[in-house]
């Protein structure tokens, strides 16, 4: 859905106008016509008659028809947007962060104003130096990972296998971040559907759970590409995180061992990687993961 923008009214003073010409403005005058049509529609709601008669009355210009309602998604329950998130939610632990993200909604900007939204399902963390599966193992860094070193909330933007996106924020602790593996498709899915689909062969239609099930996925979905490494997520005019409805039971989030980090040694066998249980856009299930879930046998 398009963005709506408000246009700013000039000034008073602008215009030359009083305080009275801005009330007039504002709360115009009932001319003959509008009364006109008041007695009218009350003699019919006398009569019991469904309705206005609509055939033009000579000197009385034409009721208008009401706007239809804009298109909203079925997010919104309010008038009000949810509030977006700040550094302060972004400067914290990163397996603190990575559970934290569940349920929060990822929004992307087009550069046409129309906005995507995804709700978190998934995330992995990754620690920093001593975490044998991060890219800042070692302390290492580089102009490629420069964004784990930087101020939590930071992007870090990868390409794997010359030519998938994966999507990351930094978290407390130099070279630590969370990746974003997976997101239930909010609002927007026609676009995410239209990117997705450039760059597949031709055949059926994605379905809306397959959509952003995956690191590259949606980063496809929302058209997140390199130029958005480095960038802050709490203040970014594109891409930034709202706060969700409310958060999963903390009974229901799975801890597993994170995705294609085989060689990482013991490392690869850490629990970092969080998702919803039974939520249809998981990438991947661990079943013997979620039997560990309390009350499970």
């Amino acid at each position: 859905m398009a963005a709506q923008r408000r246009v700013a009214s000039p000034s008073p003073g602008s215009r030359g106008l009083t305080s009275s010409g801005l009330r007039g403005l504002c709360f115009p005058q009932q001319g003959p016509g509008t009364m006109l049509r008041k007695r009218l529609r009350k003699s019919a709601a006398e009569a019991g008659e469904p309705g206005l008669d609509k055939t033009p009355v000579a000197g009385v210009p034409a009721p208008r028809r009401p706007r239809p309602p804009p298109e909203r998604s079925i997010y919104f329950t309010g008038e009000s947007r949810p509030a977006r998130l700040g550094m302060d939610f972004f400067n914290q632990p990163g397996i603190a962060l990575a559970r934290a993200l569940l349920g929060q909604v990822l929004v992307r900007r087009l550069p046409d104003g129309q906005e995507l939204r995804g709700r978190v399902v998934e995330t992995e963390a990754y620690l920093g130096p001593e975490d044998q599966a991060a890219h800042s193992r070692g302390g290492k860094q580089t102009p490629r990972n420069k964004g784990m070193f930087m101020c939590p909330g930071t992007l870090y933007v990868y390409l794997i296998y010359g030519m998938h996106f994966c999507f990351n924020i930094s978290s407390q602790g130099a070279g630590a971040c969370v990746l974003l593996r997976a997101l239930e498709p909010l609002e927007g899915l026609a676009a995410m559907r239209d990117h997705r689909q450039l760059r597949r062969r031709r055949g059926k239609a994605l379905r809306d759970r397959d959509l952003c099930n995956g690191p590259a996925k949606l980063c496809q979905a929302l058209a997140i590409d390199r130029t958005f490494d480095r960038r802050q997520l709490a203040d970014d005019a594109a891409l930034w995180m709202e706060a969700g409805a409310e958060p999963p039971d903390p009974g229901a989030v799975v801890a597993a061992a994170r995705i294609g980090v085989e060689a990482a040694g013991d490392w690869a066998l850490k629990p970092l990687r969080f998702y919803v249980r039974g939520h249809a856009c998981v990438s991947v299930l661990d079943r013997e993961a979620e039997r560990r879930l309390p009350g499970e046998s």
